[in-house]
């Protein structure tokens, strides 16, 4: 298995895949009109984030995704990296895909001097939940509060 940046010519299968997250995940039917040119922004480095995608031969589908965004942490006096957008597809699952992502990302966050890295899991996705445990994160210290927008 392969990790790999993502490309303009990726954005296609992100937006595929953030789109079946959002729904199999937090039953969230997103709006592809505002998704796509969000994805678009990150490929085309108009954003400090930035994604990485899992392939098992340089030719294969994509199966597996991570977004990363940094967020400074006067605490730390470091950056953490917060993992976002993550999505294996059905057919991929069970193969240790998102690990080999994490490891990756993982590796990268710590050559880069970041503080550690975080993610937020919606409560009601157990399985996700499972599998992050399962790498040695814990999720016990924080509950995250958030208030978005209406953009449309």
């Amino acid at each position: 298995m392969q990790i790999r940046p993502a490309s303009l010519g990726d954005l296609d299968t992100i937006v595929a895949n953030n789109l079946a997250m959002a729904l199999e995940t937090e039953g969230l039917d997103l709006a592809p009109a505002v998704l796509r040119p969000g994805v678009e922004a990150v490929l085309a480095g108009r954003v400090d984030a930035f994604y990485r995608l899992a392939q098992e031969s340089d030719d294969g589908p994509v199966i597996g995704q991570l977004m990363i965004t940094r967020e400074w942490s006067d605490w730390r006096n470091a950056f953490v990296w917060w993992i976002q957008s993550v999505y294996v597809p059905p057919e991929a699952r069970g193969r240790g895909v998102y690990k080999a992502l994490y490891e990756h990302a993982r590796a990268e966050a710590r050559g880069a001097g970041a503080a550690g890295l975080r993610l937020y899991v919606d409560v009601r996705n157990a399985r996700a939940r499972t599998v992050y445990e399962r790498l040695g994160m814990r999720g016990d210290h924080y509950q995250v509060f958030e208030a978005m927008f209406d953009r449309g």
